[in-house]
């Protein structure tokens, strides 16, 4: 039998720190980019972040993306490729946890909140955010990207976008630094759980428990993602017990209900009802969040109270609600 390692801990003192800090690297990418080409240089290059071209025109980016394509040293090919296996042995189940769980789960937090509302993406262009959303995840959970680098390029792209709010929104001078840095590491942690350790816990809720090597491959998976994404190693669980810690304590630190959160949920929620065929169960999708993550999370993110609905969600198979 392997000897149980201690969970560690994540004090305040260090969530407090990370809190205010970005992902130096990246950073200077975009800070060097505006210092030598102005703030005109960091826009388009949003744009590019944003297409599908494989190179940009500034070979600064090029560099950085070139320079940061590899694994991370605790990545172990064997673990990844069960985390994909598994993805793709339940990607129709996952992506809905993805819409239902995942996204509004981050929204909870309402400082990190504010950041994703103030590009208005989300609240005007939904289902396009989407689309990206399930394009990039697409794309980092096949094996053959990982070994012809697609999956890096895609990820370091995320980093360097990342990188662009922060510096944009500092540079507008809307920010306020009590809420913590844009992007910071304290809320790219919360998203990596979001979309690891969560999908797994919504899984379990769900009555389809997966094995534990198979969810400890998963997070593994998304801990390699997370660190070529810019994640301070200090905030990455080592297992399913820390990412549980982890998630409690940020979860204690960041969740309470805030305007912005309950508007990109109010956005998120408007556009998966359009893809409810039958009228009597357009109220689904609310029951379907408020079964995942409780009536807790489910209040600060202002998810209609729908009782009846919620009890019938274990019991209706997602096929029967969006249309395919």
């Amino acid at each position: 039998m392997k000897p149980i390692k201690p969970t560690r801990q994540f004090p305040n003192e260090l969530m407090d720190k990370l809190r205010q800090t970005g992902d130096l690297l990246a950073d200077d990418v975009i800070f060097r980019l505006h210092e030598t080409h102005g703030i005109t240089s960091v826009r388009e290059m949003f744009v590019w972040l944003n297409s599908s071209e494989s190179a940009s025109k500034f070979e600064i980016v090029n560099q950085f993306i070139n320079q940061n394509s590899f694994l991370p040293d605790f990545a172990d090919k064997k673990l990844m490729k069960q985390g994909i296996d598994f993805f793709q042995k339940n990607q129709q189940q996952i992506g809905v946890l993805l819409v239902c769980l995942s996204l509004p789960y981050c929204y909870a937090g309402a400082d990190g909140a504010k950041v994703l509302a103030m590009s208005q993406r989300i609240q005007t262009d939904t289902l396009k955010r989407l689309e990206e959303t399930g394009e990039f995840i697409q794309i980092i959970t096949q094996e053959k990207n990982w070994n012809n680098g697609e999956a890096f390029h895609e990820i370091l792209k995320v980093r360097l976008m990342h990188a662009a709010i922060r510096f944009l929104t500092e540079y507008h001078g809307t920010w306020n630094l009590a809420w913590g840095k844009p992007v910071n590491q304290e809320d790219m942690a919360g998203t990596n759980g979001a979309f690891s350790y969560i999908v797994i816990r919504g899984m379990r809720k769900s009555g389809d428990e997966p094995s534990e090597s198979d969810s400890e491959a998963y997070l593994h998976l998304w801990n390699v993602i997370s660190v070529i994404m810019g994640v301070d190693k200090v905030l990455i669980p080592n297992n399913l017990r820390e990412a549980f810690v982890l998630d409690k304590i940020i979860a204690k630190r960041q969740f309470r209900p805030s305007e912005e959160g309950k508007l990109l949920t109010k956005a998120l929620l408007n556009t998966m009802e359009k893809f409810v065929e039958n009228p009597l169960l357009k109220s689904f999708p609310a029951a379907q969040m408020r079964f995942l993550m409780g009536d807790k999370v489910a209040d600060i993110l202002g998810i209609p109270a729908v009782t009846f609905e919620k009890k019938l969600i274990p019991f209706i198979p997602t096929s029967i609600l969006f249309k395919q």
